[in-house]
């Protein structure tokens, strides 16, 4: 899971959300009409035996969901009847809800659990006790770069439950076993879990005429039950708004799916797919690992820096990461708003005059502000302000786009 929103810390981009990570690059691009491109869909036998489906699978093709390989899972992208532009407002205006059960889940138990995952993954899990979520980077001890960035949830000193993304939890988890010391288990579970995300101004509405909890504090966690069903809220998610993000056993996902639309007919409850929550992540600010965080993508780089406990005695990439700290990272993670009709991509080249000084990490079409915007990793040898305008190649075309600090819109997660 990824967190749903924060404050944003005073150097740069909005605190990410609950399973930021994973969405596949076609997503970003998205039209001014919220069209998608051309793309390939899983639709033969042989590929739908390649990829992971969510236990909701049979729920997602009843609404006619186009469906795309997303992580090694075959995730709903959009859904009949309203498309990427109606999930995307209904989710900043009443309440959506998204399968996420592609998300990874491993759990981490025995005699100082707490302590060995404080001692690996960079922020400081002492700044939170029992019943309270982290988000937390796991870096490379040699390098520094982003293997994944992950939410902790924090039960006790011997037992720690992790959400990293789809495509990274078995190298996530692989990196945790070697280094567990005798007594401490890392156990994969990602197939064991279903991730309901329900999320929107009118979401706790929702969930309270369930009967289940809405007023614990953002970033921490109840355990609930739901028509003998029992599951966790979690305060999270990774729209900016208000929001919840439920876990249950796979085998109970449809139960908990079922009750939610049948108590959402009176909230106007819509089903919301991967791509209405790339540009709803996109207009918060928050980072998608494999695009503004990667293993070659500093937390320094991409300002993550307020997820790192810099004054821990040890995590991955320590050393490497304060020495980056101390001497100023070469390209720094930077806003970009349109400034004219256009819509910056992944992967463009984003110039100051004739020298070409970063690359657009991510970028879409802004469904609330009607405009295009982007993530973009800036070398740090111009001091360019906020509000400077500089250029990006779409297509051939260079676009005049403004320096900003994310979040684009308004954050409204508490």
């Amino acid at each position: 899971m990824k967190v749903s929103g924060g404050n944003l810390p005073a150097g740069g981009v909005a605190v990410p959300p609950m399973g930021s990570g994973g969405v596949p690059p076609m997503l970003t691009s998205l039209s001014a009409g919220g069209k998608l491109p051309p793309m390939t869909e899983v639709t033969s036998a042989a590929a739908a035996t390649r990829l992971r489906r969510s236990p909701l699978h049979d729920r997602h093709t009843a609404l006619g969901a186009k469906f795309a390989p997303f992580g090694g899972w075959e995730m709903p992208l959009e859904y009949a009847g309203g498309g990427v532009l109606k999930e995307h407002t209904a989710v900043r205006t009443g309440v959506g809800v998204f399968d996420v059960s592609h998300l990874g889940k491993a759990r981490v138990t025995g005699p100082g659990a707490a302590d060995f995952v404080n001692a690996c993954l960079t922020n400081d899990l002492g700044r939170i006790g029992p019943g309270k979520a982290q988000y937390t980077l796991c870096c490379d001890d040699a390098t520094g770069g982003v293997v994944d960035d992950i939410i902790a949830y924090l039960y006790a000193d011997d037992h720690v439950f992790l959400i990293p993304n789809a495509a990274n939890t078995a190298e996530v988890v692989r990196r945790l076993r070697v280094a567990a010391p005798a007594g401490v288990v890392v156990t994969d579970e990602h197939e064991e879990y279903a991730v309901l995300a329900v999320q929107g101004p009118r979401s706790a509405e929702l969930l309270g005429a369930l009967g289940l909890p809405t007023d614990h504090h953002y970033m921490s966690f109840s355990a609930a039950t739901l028509d003998g069903v029992e599951l966790t809220v979690c305060r999270t998610g990774y729209t900016g708004e208000l929001g919840y993000e439920l876990v249950v056993r796979a085998e109970h996902a449809v139960a908990v799916w079922d009750a939610l639309f049948a108590a959402g007919a009176a909230y106007e409850l819509r089903a919301c797919g991967l791509a209405a929550r790339d540009t709803l992540r996109t207009e918060m600010g928050y980072p998608l690992h494999g695009q503004d965080l990667s293993p070659e993508i500093t937390p320094v780089q991409a300002r993550s820096g307020w997820a790192v406990g810099w004054g821990k005695p040890a995590f991955w990439g320590r050393d490497v990461l304060l020495a980056e700290k101390a001497a100023g990272p070469r390209r720094t993670l930077r806003g970009l708003e349109a400034v004219e009709r256009a819509i910056p991509r992944p992967g463009m080249a984003v110039y100051a005059g004739d020298a070409r000084i970063g690359t657009v990490t991510s970028g879409t079409f802004s469904p609330t502000k009607k405009q295009g915007i982007a993530l973009a990793l800036i070398d740090t040898d111009r001091e360019l302000a906020d509000g400077e305008t500089v250029e990006v190649d779409i297509r051939g075309r260079r676009a005049p786009l403004r320096l900003t600090r994310p979040p684009f819109v308004q954050p409204s997660v508490r």
